[in-house]
């Protein structure tokens, strides 16, 4: 049964959730003034001010094309990402009640990682990978839910085990692709895409896509008391009014399309979703009326730092992948030896 932490820091919600966004939005004025070019962090302000005709005066044309045309779709990008992937992960560790589980346990990571590869080994065009990434992606856990079906209302690790088969299985198709594809142009193309990266962000559909994503947060925001009452079991949450199935169903589709959206966007960029739930536990206690809006804000927070390490610690751009990866790995150590604190069988 899940047992509610006490609160480490003695924060309203309100309170907490104020200061993450205040956080964010400051996080969020900083990166545009990080780059090849340095510019200040109101100016940078400003100039979009003036540009959007929300102040009177002149723009840089230079200036006001980088922030516009590189550095705000990143920051979105990455604020977007980061929040979908912190609040669905935890969403799914609620769900299974296990601190352990990350967005892919279902399998699609790895549909949408074939996904993806399909696409490029099949054209050039970015919106076929794009496509395909999605498709796949939700296939996945379309499949893990069939696997499940009949089963799911008696026992969660059925669903698990159909995550694991999928996983597996597209895992498996990944390698076929990676085996026949062209290593001197496709191969290399591929890895780039796993490793995760907002450099080649489409801004155009990341503009498209940001209102789906905003409402797959706020559905999952308002399940926070659901998901306290299901980790009660079954029979409680029924005895409160919560149709368990259905709302159960409905946490599942909304945080699949949510990961699968990520990837879709930056690739494949792993670990948020099993680090920054345990970070907000420690801090703030394990209420999922608290613990989902605050993962996101301060997934998106995180995320937009490592993205910021990714473009500014060397010459050459590092794979944000790789680095969410590095940072994730002493975390989810960390983890494994505490992965009863604030959770019981």
């Amino acid at each position: 049964m899940f047992r509610f932490m006490t609160n480490s820091l003695s924060l309203s919600p309100s309170i907490v959730l104020v200061l993450l966004s205040f956080l964010l939005g400051a996080s969020a004025l900083f990166s545009l003034s990080l780059g090849r070019f340095d510019f200040a962090p109101l100016g940078s302000m400003q100039e979009l001010f003036i540009h959007w005709g929300w102040l009177e005066g002149e723009t840089n044309p230079m200036m006001t094309s980088i922030l516009l045309d590189v550095r705000l779709p990143r920051i979105l990008a990455a604020i977007l990402i980061g929040a979908a992937l912190a609040i669905s992960g935890a969403a799914f560790q609620a769900l299974f009640m296990n601190p352990l589980v990350s967005p892919g346990i279902l399998g699609v990571l790895s549909g949408a990682a074939f996904g993806a590869s399909l696409g490029i080994l099949l054209s050039d065009e970015i919106w076929v990978m794009q496509l395909l990434t999605f498709v796949f992606g939700l296939l996945a856990v379309a499949i893990a839910l069939l696997l499940a079906k009949g089963e799911l209302k008696q026992n969660m690790i059925i669903l698990v085990l159909g995550g694991m088969i999928t996983g597996a299985l597209f895992g498996a198709f990944l390698s076929i692709i990676k085996y026949v594809a062209d290593p001197y142009s496709k191969l290399p193309a591929i890895t780039y895409w796993l490793m995760g990266s907002l450099a080649n962000v489409n801004g155009e559909l990341l503009y498209w896509l940001a209102p789906f994503v905003l409402t797959g947060i706020a559905i999952l925001t308002m399940q926070g008391h659901v998901l306290n009452a299901l980790s009660l079991g079954d029979d409680e949450a029924k005895t409160l009014g919560i149709s368990v199935e259905k709302k159960r169903m409905l946490v599942i589709v909304v945080a699949t399309f949510l990961s699968a959206v990520t990837v879709t966007l930056g690739g494949m960029i792993g670990w948020v979703g099993l680090v920054i739930p345990h970070i907000v536990r420690l801090l703030f206690g394990a209420d999922n009326r608290l613990l989902l809006p605050a993962s996101a804000l301060l997934g998106a927070i995180y995320l937009l730092w490592v993205d910021n390490l990714a473009r500014m610690v060397t010459s050459i751009e590092i794979p944000i992948g790789i680095l969410t990866a590095l940072i994730g790995l002493p975390v989810f150590a960390w983890a494994l030896k505490n992965a009863k604190k604030g959770w019981h069988s």
